[in-house]
């Protein structure tokens, strides 16, 4: 069930309304059975996957907690940790690495029988997985008190407004609220139904445009110079931040209305300064968990420079991982460590040569260079993101610069084959730039703000705008959301 289909515009008002109906003892049970029949609409059987991993993870959470020995302790979180973990594996990586071994056994000349294996991957699991993974692991530390009530637990591993796609929350923010009385609010009915058609306007308006031109080059990249590269991969850039970040504000909207509050998953990461700011403001719940399961865990900065370096980098490639099981989620990992490790040994220099008067107009151009650089980096590294294979990645690399010679006719005639046709591109001028300067605007003055402190009348007349804008933008062929494949 996607958040932009006619089902879910049916399916959240009804559950939102029966659960402030129920009793609060019982809200808790309609909710779990709400988030497991919204799961089911996929792939029934995958259910049970859901329901595996969420009975791991509270059996080791209850043996950690009542085992007094530390080696106990760290048996039943290994055991948890190797079950689920499994369970990602089997589903999400082995067919990637049977086919590199076949590889490598194939460069060795060494004869084998390959397995034709082969498995639909089950919506979600990177992400519940991680989430009820960082249960465990907080239970194990102290971190957060055990929830024995599993009913309880199982709806925080399952919350279905973030159950596909994030936010990954934490136990320390999320479990403690599925006890506490939500009553119906008036200001967070309105700021829920705000997030979510944001979210609405990004994913429908914004992403489903530019998917376009992005499909069409990406899927037939040998056929395009370097200049509708560029471009192309420029709208990638819009096109995941639009697809993603709208489906975490639909999410946290659903979740505000009904009371529950969810952690902020992006904020302006394009606008960053630097690599590492970036990853503070992308992807915010999965680079924390990152952050504290991996890169802490594996020394973090305690150990020596050239050991804080080599932790960046596996956490990274690990992150590349997580995004998929092909070799370019992988490059896409190690570029974004390699930027992180070229710009911790490059700071002291950079920070000797920055002028220390901020204000001056020399500081503010350095900023706004700061900022485009750090775009270049991250949009580059979305060739390797986004390319079909390998081969198609270093193919739009080496062809980066391979622009044709820039004319009228070239852009008005050959460059359309980037947008399939001249509706599509008039479509394109209709929501690019009107975005793009809303997101302009965000940045410095919220807009959520912005429209709050309006009258009644303006307010109500700028969000039919925004809901007739959807509208004559959405696709009768509804669009998936990109991380429902991770």
């Amino acid at each position: 069930m996607l958040f932009n289909s006619l089902s879910f515009l049916i399916f959240f008002p009804v559950v939102t309304i029966v659960y402030f109906l129920l009793p609060q003892k019982v809200r808790w049970a309609f909710l779990l059975a709400a988030s497991y029949f919204f799961y089911m609409c996929w792939n029934a059987s995958y259910a049970l996957l859901l329901l595996a991993s969420t009975v791991i993870t509270y059996a080791a959470a209850l043996l950690i907690d009542r085992s007094e020995k530390p080696s106990a302790k760290k048996a039943f979180l290994a055991v948890s940790l190797i079950v689920n973990l499994g369970i990602l594996f089997t589903f999400k990586y082995f067919e990637f690495f049977t086919s590199g071994l076949y590889a490598a056994l194939d460069w060795l000349k060494i004869a084998y029988t390959p397995v034709n294996y082969s498995l639909l991957l089950p919506v979600g699991i990177s992400f519940y997985t991680f989430q009820a993974l960082g249960y465990a692991v907080d239970v194990y530390r102290g971190d957060v008190a055990v929830q024995k009530h599993f009913g309880k637990y199982a709806l925080f591993v399952a919350f279905f407004p973030q159950l596909v796609a994030g936010p990954i929350e934490r136990s320390r923010n999320l479990l403690s609220q599925f006890d506490e009385e939500h009553r119906f609010d008036y200001e967070n009915a309105v700021t829920g139904l705000r997030l979510m058609l944001w979210g609405f306007y990004k994913k429908i308006v914004v992403a489903d445009t530019v998917c376009v031109a992005v499909n069409t080059v990406y899927n037939n990249l040998h056929a395009f110079d370097g200049f509708a590269i560029c471009i192309a991969t420029f709208l990638f850039s819009i096109q995941i931040f639009c697809d993603f970040s709208g489906y975490s504000d639909i999410a946290r909207g659903c979740a505000r209305i009904m009371g529950f509050r969810l952690m902020r998953n992006f904020d302006h990461p394009y606008f960053s300064h630097s690599i590492q700011e970036f990853w503070r403001k992308w992807h915010i719940s999965l680079s924390t968990w990152f952050r504290d399961y991996i890169y802490i865990p594996l020394g973090g900065n305690r150990k020596g420079k050239a050991r804080q370096l080599l932790n960046l980098m596996i956490t990274f490639l690990v992150s590349g991982l997580w995004h998929g099981a092909d070799i370019t989620f992988v490059i896409w990992g190690g570029l974004h460590g390699l930027y992180q490790i070229v710009g911790k040994l490059t700071k002291p220099v950079r920070d000797r040569l920055l002028p220390k008067r901020e204000g001056s107009l020399f500081h503010r151009l350095h900023g706004l260079w700061q900022m485009l650089f750090t775009f270049a980096l991250v949009w580059f590294a979305w060739i390797f993101f986004r390319a079909n294979s390998v081969q198609d990645a270093l193919y739009a690399v080496t062809h980066l610069f391979d622009w044709q010679q820039i004319t009228a006719s070239y852009l008005f005639t050959d460059l359309k084959m980037v947008f399939g046709t001249r509706a599509e591109f008039y479509r394109l001028l209709a929501t690019l730039p009107l975005f793009l300067l809303v997101s302009l605007v965000d940045r410095y003055r919220s807009l959520s703000r912005i429209v709050s402190k309006q009258k009644p009348v303006l307010r109500l007349v700028f969000y039919v705008v925004v809901v007739v804008y959807i509208l004559l933008f959405a696709r009768a062929e509804l669009q998936d959301f990109i991380y429902f494949q991770f």
